[in-house]
């Protein structure tokens, strides 16, 4: 999803003032955890709570709000990084500071069912997924035979 930075700063003022925000996903980077029409909810979060496994949604500098996965936190001259992939993404998205981030996700409303990423099954999932990077190649692989049918 495109915004401009005012956007950003409206989205980031109502996170903070709300304690939440409820966004539909977009594209097919998270899947199968987060599809196509899933509604995300994600809440304000300290940057200093993050844990790798974490989804993070986040504002890159070229105006997309993307939700991907923490791999890792970086520390550079006392500032923190962030390093995040898509599920289904070969590579790793560019650093990100923590005045990027908008927040973390606590719930995907799949039609009836919503999922916590504390659930049993998430939990396992974010597990697998960054424990077996190749995973990710594999889902890229499914994904794009299935949209050319």
């Amino acid at each position: 999803m495109l915004i401009d930075h005012n956007t950003f700063l409206l989205l980031k003022t109502t996170i903070k003032k709300d304690g939440w925000l409820e966004l539909p996903s977009f594209g097919n980077s998270m899947y199968p955890f987060i599809q196509q029409g899933n509604l995300c909810r994600f809440v304000h979060c300290q940057t200093t709570l993050l844990k790798k496994g974490d989804v993070i949604l986040f504002y890159t500098k070229s105006g997309k709000l993307i939700a991907h996965r923490l791999v890792s936190i970086k520390i550079e001259k006392n500032q923190r990084f962030f390093q995040l992939k898509g599920d289904t993404n070969l590579g790793f998205d560019q650093l990100i500071g923590e005045d990027q981030i908008l927040g973390k996700l606590v719930s995907v409303q799949k039609k009836h069912r919503k999922l916590t990423p504390e659930g049993r099954l998430a939990r396992f999932w974010g597990k697998v997924i960054l424990t077996f990077p190749a995973l990710s190649g594999i889902l890229r692989r499914y994904l794009n035979s299935k949209l050319q049918f």
